[in-house]
């Protein structure tokens, strides 16, 4: 039996992307927020969850991201879940997870333009990418 480790998020940036040069290349990573609602009957109130994501994106469309998404950029992430450890200064071990993204769209931000500065250009294409583009109406909700 096959498995399957697959993860798509739409949310937003809560910080400015940050890019670093690795041996294996360019390496940028994002913290993305996803927001659930619910209405709670017991309080008769509207209840919110906010879960962060700590995205990294590799090469060419990593740099994309650096360069055109800003705080409060909304984004489409899909990609995999990926757990590394370490040790810390103190020699504990440590454990994060991560979204490995394989595919960003960039979608409007809450200033319209996906944080991009009007004089940069079109944003990149990413029809080369794993996956193509989607369409509104691929979008499940």
């Amino acid at each position: 039996m096959s498995s399957v480790n697959k993860v798509i998020l739409i949310g937003n940036l809560g910080a400015d992307p940050e890019l670093r040069e690795t041996k294996s290349g360019s390496v940028c990573t994002i913290s993305l927020a996803t927001t659930d609602t619910w209405f709670d009957k017991a309080s008769n109130s509207k209840k919110e969850r906010t879960e962060w994501h700590r995205v990294v994106v590799w090469s060419k469309q990593g740099e994309n991201v650096a360069k055109y998404l800003r705080k409060g950029s909304s984004a489409y992430v899909e990609g995999r879940l990926e757990t590394r450890d370490w040790q810390d200064k103190d020699g504990n071990k440590r454990y994060t997870t991560e979204v490995i993204a394989q595919l960003v769209q960039f979608l409007g931000g809450r200033d319209g333009g996906g944080g991009r500065n009007r004089d940069d250009g079109p944003p990149p294409s990413f029809d080369d990418a794993p996956g193509g583009s989607f369409s509104d109406d691929e979008i499940p909700f």
